[in-house]
């Protein structure tokens, strides 16, 4: 029984022939992303501009009521509640963002809080108040300043590693690649307009850290193939190295985008935003680590001999002396 195999052995994609196009298409999109971000904004959550997260427990019920909550909360005309289970099923918290004045009338915030509150005790009598916590917005300001600083330091770390394994340009490809993925999640979300908050942060860590892979996966094999195959033109080794990992990304790619699709369309609300950015995360990822991480080697003039130990003056004075005798 032959086993399934999602790329032929013998695929010969001319995945370098569309280079340009691409490079200015994905060049273009990085622009509009930037726009987007600069002039619509994000859309951040109560972790980066402040709010109150009230914890509350249903304790004659086995599971919190979150649909019908998030719809009760809402009519209030606070806003759009992020709800969630904390600890136990009939465990949740409520996170609001400060009513408009609240940064500098903590009274607002207290009357939204007791609000809520009362409209879910005249509701669901079984309920029963934990806790109010306020989220000032300083401290929302520096978490986002943070989370962004820890996004550019992985890049840049991660940059720094490809650099001392391979070469400084395969370095360069790869914080390129990086910086095409991160910047067009933050232009889908200042685009949709979905809520920017600290899980989102993660998300795009763990976008980071794929794209980082499947890039490391073809960069590992072009060093390989500019070894084996010192003449062959620099476009053509590249395609033979997309195309013999293709089968491995594909593969990847596909497993972990089944699970993704099942979470984006079945899965809670409240990890919708972090599913959404993964799952554009895996399609920019691979493309990148293809059209972004690959051809831009071709402009950073590598060749077979970046990979040859230079000779030294005194290995030449050897090499020289073992030919004469």
């Amino acid at each position: 029984m032959k086993l399934l195999k999602l790329v032929p052995d013998n695929t010969n994609i001319r995945f370098l022939r569309w280079r340009l196009p691409f490079y200015v298409i994905s060049l273009l999109l990085m622009v509009a992303s930037i726009t987007l971000v600069a002039t619509r904004g994000l859309n951040l959550g109560v972790d980066f501009v402040g709010g109150q997260m009230i914890r509350v427990t249903f304790v004659n019920s086995a599971e919190a009521p979150v649909a019908q909550l998030r719809e009760e909360v809402g009519r209030l005309g606070y806003g759009e509640p992020t709800i969630q289970q904390f600890g136990k099923p009939n465990e949740i918290s409520i996170r609001m963002h400060l009513p408009e004045g609240g940064e500098k009338d903590a009274s607002l915030a207290d009357a939204m809080s007791k609000r809520i509150v009362a409209d879910i005790k005249s509701k669901h009598p079984d309920a029963r108040l934990d806790g109010v916590d306020s989220v000032s917005g300083k401290v929302s300001g520096e978490l986002f300043k943070t989370g962004m600083q820890a996004l550019i330091a992985a890049m840049v770390a991660i940059s720094i590693y490809i650099w001392i394994r391979f070469e400084w340009q395969f370095g360069i490809g790869a914080l390129f690649a990086l910086t095409h993925d991160v910047t067009l999640t933050l232009g889908m979300f200042a685009l949709t307009q979905l809520e920017f908050d600290l899980n989102i942060v993660a998300a795009v860590l763990t976008l980071i850290g794929y794209s980082l892979n499947d890039t490391i996966v073809v960069y590992d094999r072009i060093r390989e193939n500019l070894r084996k195959y010192r003449r062959m033109p620099l476009p053509e080794l590249l395609d033979l190295s997309v195309n013999e990992t293709l089968s491995r990304t594909i593969v990847t790619s596909s497993s972990v985008l089944i699970t993704l699709l099942a979470l984006l369309l079945l899965g809670p609300n409240v990890i919708f935003g972090f599913t959404a950015a993964i799952t554009l995360g895996i399609f920019v990822g691979t493309y990148s680590s293809i059209y972004m991480s690959a051809p831009i080697l071709i402009w950073l003039k590598v060749n077979p001999s970046s990979f040859v130990p230079t000779e030294s003056a005194v290995d030449k004075q050897e090499r020289l002396a073992r030919e004469r005798g």
